[in-house]
């Protein structure tokens, strides 16, 4: 489910685009953790709540967002994460971090209470992933995975669409859709992966939380968001500068801020 909500098929043609996408985000680390926003507090207090227990692994914990959130709730807080560049701004602020992807990460016997993927599980083998959690997890154990769902008002949204189609045609990435368009894709992942984890039989008790909230941009705070997703790894250094310009004058037009609805969807399954 990747951030822009583009899909799956139209994104991953082949293993290589995918880890260039999955790779994508380590030379943005200090702009990603700038821009990235945190997750509702409503969902770390259910997380917090479903836990059995305060040991939690952070699946491609990035910077460390959803990892510092934990840990202010009073998680033990070990993060998973495959790009060094990530995995060291995350270090830089207190949350340590072993390199490796999830799927091949040795867990060294240890076990624990909870594993929480935000932004991440879609880079996660479906098969391989589920299988990992199940070897991690104490019975009683809860998954959790989390994803933001950004939506723009209608003239930002359309000006990206535009952008993209104008100056990368051959992407046909999945950009500028509705709320309710967005929303309805990552709620339908949500459901696909509860069904990858209960089909082995090894989870149950799947739940589907959500919290909606507003977050305004400026111009040059949108377009320095925009410099972190990764469909912009497709694109040449020219295309994405004429992609910027175009976006940056339809805010300008809109009156150089507007606000964003955001939804923050999350499912969660239990260990048997």
């Amino acid at each position: 489910m990747p951030t822009l909500g583009e899909k799956p098929e139209q994104v991953d043609s082949g293993k290589k685009l995918r880890e260039k996408l999955a790779g994508s985000f380590g030379s943005e680390a200090a702009r990603y953790d700038r821009t990235r926003p945190p997750y509702p507090d409503e969902l770390v207090a259910r997380i917090v709540k479903a836990s059995p227990g305060p040991r939690v692994i952070d699946v491609g914990c990035g910077t460390g967002t959803l990892s510092r959130q934990l840990k202010a709730a009073g998680f033990e807080v070990l993060g998973v994460e495959h790009d060094e560049l990530m995995a060291e701004a995350a270090r830089a602020t207190g949350i340590p971090v072993d390199v490796s992807k999830f799927e091949a990460w040795d867990p060294a016997g240890r076990e624990f209470d909870a594993v929480a993927a935000g932004q991440s599980w879609h880079w996660v083998d479906p098969e391989q992933g589920p299988r990992q959690v199940a070897r991690l997890l104490r019975p009683g154990g809860l998954f959790v995975a989390l994803w933001h769902v950004f939506s723009t008002p209608d003239p930002i949204a359309q000006a990206l669409a535009g952008a993209y189609e104008e100056v990368a045609p051959d992407a046909k990435l999945l950009v500028g859709h509705s709320r309710d368009e967005a929303v309805g894709f990552y709620r339908a992942g949500c459901t696909r992966t509860a069904d990858a984890f209960v089909n082995t039989g090894e989870f149950s008790n799947p739940d589907q939380w959500s919290v909606s909230w507003d977050q305004s941009y400026t111009t040059a705070e949108y377009l320095d968001l925009l410099l972190t997703m990764s469909p912009l790894a497709l694109l040449t250094s020219d295309q994405v500068t004429g992609l910027l310009e175009k976006v940056s004058a339809a805010i300008d037009a809109h009156g150089g801020t507007f606000t964003s609805n955001y939804e923050t969807v999350a499912v969660a399954v239990t260990r048997n």
